[in-house]
């Protein structure tokens, strides 16, 4: 109980300078504030005026409107020749470009002579006269022990076609 009785006194002491040191001694603080406010004075500039838009009205009502595309002129149709059908079921040798094709020799059976055709991935496909291959529509006409004769159908470069010769000749297998 003494040392409490000795430590109140101290307390009181302690709390009455804490007191004090928080008094209105603010004067060297308020007069920095004050300093740096005058000395920063900022100043924002005003909004640019904006124009309120106006709408135009499109009054060249005689004239092409510039949002739609115009009209071309249709060519006329190409002259009556040869045409790929179109509508016919694709074979599984006009998936490939004609020169990535080998012929690899000839069959007969029954009288019909049938071309051995190897694809890019080795499958040897049987053909025959009428048969398609290559990417051009080409038609086997005429087999023969050395060689597929084929006919393309190639664009002409005016909206037709024209028919082109080709052939496969009997390559030796390495």
């Amino acid at each position: 109980m003494i040392r409490r009785a000795a430590l109140r006194p101290l307390l009181l002491t302690t709390l009455c300078a804490g007191a004090t040191a928080c008094a209105p001694g603010l004067s060297d603080l308020e007069q920095y504030v004050e300093s740096t406010r005058n000395k920063y004075q900022g100043s924002v500039e005003p909004l640019p005026l904006i124009e309120p838009y106006q709408s135009y009205k499109y009054a060249a009502l005689d004239r092409r409107d510039p949002f739609t595309e115009p009209q071309r002129e249709q060519a006329a149709p190409p002259a009556s020749g040869p045409r790929p059908d179109m509508q016919r079921r694709k074979e599984p040798l006009e998936a490939f470009p004609l020169d990535s094709l080998r012929m690899v020799g000839t069959l007969e059976r029954q009288g019909e002579v049938w071309g051995l055709v190897r694809d890019p991935n080795g499958t040897i496909h049987r053909v025959k006269p009428g048969n398609h291959m290559g990417q051009n529509y080409g038609e086997i006409v005429r087999i023969t022990e050395s060689r597929i004769e084929l006919v393309e159908l190639v664009p002409d470069g005016l909206g037709g076609w024209m028919e082109r010769k080709a052939q496969l000749s009997l390559t030796e297998e390495k």
